[in-house]
């Protein structure tokens, strides 16, 4: 993995894009740092404290925010929405077109995708705008989430700040976004998963400082309990690269054909299914839908009986039960095979495997096809879902217990790793690319010196 990160700076032109990646990153994190006009940023501070303090469900929804815009919501800074709503309105585009047949029928077109794109830009655009009102509603009376005189975040709250608030909101995510989409075509990788995974890596000194904190200030936590969490990050990290690169090969033959006299296809291939292609999208899906109930719960008054306090405390994160760590699991398992579904479609890949003369050897084309390919698909996304689902839960319940992690390890750690490996996978590619054609050009000169 090393060595092809040095031989990437030998090419000039791998070497300009990963320089042009680099630099946009750059304004990506300076932009991070730029608080929103007229924010107290000390009785912001104060104001997440006691958020995290009061209510623990409340301050896990937006630590998953916080987690996709770099820390930036935390700071509420001009990125203070980070890539999150671009986010939201891709999943909203992926799932409309199984509710919608005119999407559905938009997207197999020639130039289908760059409408839906467009439209995904569209809707990017119109959460920003909805997340931005509801941000500058709540600095302007941050009481009403945390109760109380939560003091004042907003130094004059009137209702051009408030239209700033939301128009530099909005422009922010939106100039993420085109970062992300400069990237993907300029520099090198995909470049939201880069702009996500580098606001997550953000937070990687703080979480040594914490740690660090916790082995001379906690009692519970030793050298032991220190082992125990490196031993779990190794764990993850090995255990995520495994079912990233993990495919089920299904082989493919083509038939012959005789077109003009040239003889066509007669070649064997594989069809290649990954065990994992949700993604990190299910944990997202769950961690939304499960701290729903924690939320409205912590809303309930406390003197409508002692039954609030035990639903409270069964579905508190930060200090997890059983049901809750349960349900948690059964919702990324079910997102995982919906999205699976969502993603693949094993009709349309066999009624293009027959449109392209190409079989399953000992099936017929069509439908007996289509329905091999999707039990294959059912079984091996098993395993997959069960990873994620142990790479999520299993966290949550040691870094509760040692008190040192918040609740979206399991997704960073997908993230970050996934996207790793797909750059440098990029990074071989071009590098073998530019080895081939150094071979081809030695041939020629050789042949023609030969002659």
């Amino acid at each position: 993995m090393i060595k092809p990160i040095q031989n990437a700076f030998k090419i000039p032109e791998l070497r300009k894009r990963i320089m042009f990646t680099v630099m946009l990153l750059i304004v990506y994190r300076l932009g991070a740092h730029i608080t929103l006009p007229g924010i107290d940023d000390g009785a912001l501070e104060a104001f997440f404290n006691d958020l995290r303090a009061r209510n623990e469900s409340t301050g896990n929804v937006l630590a998953l925010i916080n987690i996709f815009s770099g820390g930036a919501f935390s700071q509420m800074t001009i990125f203070a929405l980070g890539i999150q709503p671009y986010i939201s309105a891709s999943i909203i585009m992926q799932l409309l077109p199984l509710l919608i047949p005119s999407l559905e029928k938009l997207s197999k077109e020639p130039d289908g995708r760059k409408k839906i794109t467009q439209y995904t830009r569209y809707g990017t655009v119109l959460l920003s705008i909805l997340q931005g009102i509801m941000i500058s509603v709540l600095l302007r009376n941050p009481g009403s989430l945390i109760g109380g005189d939560a003091g004042v975040i907003v130094n004059n709250p009137t209702i051009w700040w408030h239209a700033l608030a939301v128009l530099t909101l909005t422009a922010g995510t939106a100039f993420v976004m085109w970062l992300g989409e400069q990237i993907t075509e300029r520099g090198i990788g995909q470049g939201i998963s880069i702009i996500i995974t580098v606001g997550i890596m953000a937070g990687f000194p703080k979480g040594v400082a914490t740690v660090y904190n916790q082995l001379f200030q906690n009692p519970r936590f030793g050298i032991l309990q220190l082992v125990l969490l490196f031993a779990l990050i190794i764990i993850a990290v090995m255990g995520t690269i495994f079912i990233h690169l993990s495919v089920r090969k299904i082989p493919i033959q083509y038939g012959r054909q005789i077109r003009g006299g040239k003889v066509f296809g007669g070649r064997s291939m594989t069809l290649p299914l990954r065990v994992n292609t949700a993604g990190m999208i299910p944990i997202i899906f769950a961690v939304m839908l499960i701290t729903f109930p924690s939320v409205l719960i912590s809303l309930l008054p406390a003197e409508w009986g002692g039954w609030v306090g035990v639903l409270a405390s069964l579905m508190d994160p930060g200090n997890p039960s059983f049901l809750y760590l349960s349900i948690y699991a059964l919702l990324i398992i079910g997102f995982t095979y919906f999205y699976t579904a969502v993603q693949i479609n094993p009709v349309q890949m066999a009624e293009d495997l027959q449109k392209n003369g190409g079989f399953i050897p000992g099936l017929r084309p069509g439908k007996q096809t289509a329905e091999y390919i999707n039990t294959t698909l059912t079984r091996i996304t098993l395993p997959g879902a069960l990873f994620l689902a142990a790479i999520a839960v299993i966290p949550i319940s040691i870094t509760s217990w040692l008190e040192v992690g918040g609740m979206v390890e399991g997704a960073s750690v997908l993230i970050v790793v996934g996207v790793v490996l797909d750059t440098v996978s990029q990074i071989e590619s071009y590098l073998t690319m530019r080895h081939y054609d150094g071979f081809l050009k030695d041939r020629r000169v050789k042949g023609r010196r030969g002659r």
